[in-house]
Parts: structure tokens; sequence; C-alpha cells
């Protein structure tokens, strides 16, 4: 298995094309998520989703390709920008419920989720990087979150 399915229930429509199409059964379970122990990765279920909400993910992941520190530092200083609006806009924020509240919470999330991509695209947030998993390192010695750190340090492999 190359590949395994998984549903985005935001995009999900509930058509449940998925469930006939499954030959394993792995689209059909309560949460409503695909039992990844049962998928055969065949994407069936990913080209019978109307709704395109499921798509195929590999099990191993690409090498993460380098990127060089100006690079890097050009990403986040783009990223400071985006936060410096941030502020901006949540001072601009009243306490009335009104059109303008609306747009201007709708560009602080789309700045917060440009600033997302900033950061993977620095090679941070990338679960298999590294970089992650320093971090994950430094938590498994923190005894508030040591049993989850621990856990996806076994789970999760390092990508150079």
């Amino acid at each position: 298995m190359s590949s395994h399915a998984y549903r985005n229930l935001k995009l999900c429509t509930k058509d449940c094309l998925c469930l006939f199409v499954c030959p394993t059964g792995a689209t059909d379970n309560e949460t409503g998520q695909i039992d990844f122990s049962k998928c055969i990765g065949c994407g069936a279920c990913a080209k019978a989703c109307p709704s395109h909400a499921i798509t195929m993910i590999p099990n191993i992941m690409p090498k993460i390709q380098p990127k060089s520190k100006e690079m890097v530092d050009e990403l986040f200083k783009i990223a400071d920008n985006k936060i410096k609006e941030i502020q901006i806009l949540k001072g601009l924020l009243t306490e009335e419920k009104t059109e303008e509240n609306k747009l201007i919470k709708a560009l602080i999330h789309s700045n917060k989720v440009v600033i997302e991509d900033l950061m993977r695209e620095a090679q941070f947030m990338i679960p298999e990087c590294p970089k992650s998993h320093e971090l994950l390192v430094l938590l498994s010695k923190n005894t508030e979150v040591q049993d989850i750190a621990n856990e996806l340090l076994e789970k999760i492999e390092v990508n150079e």
C-alpha cells in the first residue's frame, strides 16, 4: 500500500457513495473518517466521491527540499508583516456585530492561513521535518505533554 484515503469532513456532503465502492469497508465507521488499518489505498472511494472530500495521501512523504537561509529569512519577513496586519485589524474590531467586523474577522483568518503556509514553506509545522522532531524532543522533557510528545516521536518518521 503506497497511499491511503483521507476524508475532509468539512467538504463531505454525506452522499456516501464511498461506502458502496470501498472493497474493505474502511469508509464505513462511526467517526466519519476512514479507517487507515483497513484502507488498501485503491482510491475507489476518492474517485466515487462527488464532493471531492476524499483524497489519497502517500504513506511515505517525499523528501523535504532544502531552503536557503535567504529564502527562509524572506518567508519570515512576509510572515512578520502578516502578523502586523493582524494586529492592526484587531485594533479595528468593535464590540458591535457589523458587516465590517465580519470582514475584518475574515481578513484576520486569511492572514493566519497565509502565515501557516509561509511557516510550512519555511519547513516549520511539517510533522516529519527535522525541526518538528527537535521540538517534539524538547516537549518530551515537559511532564505536562511528555506522553503525547513521546507517542508522536514513535509514530512520525523524520524525513530529511
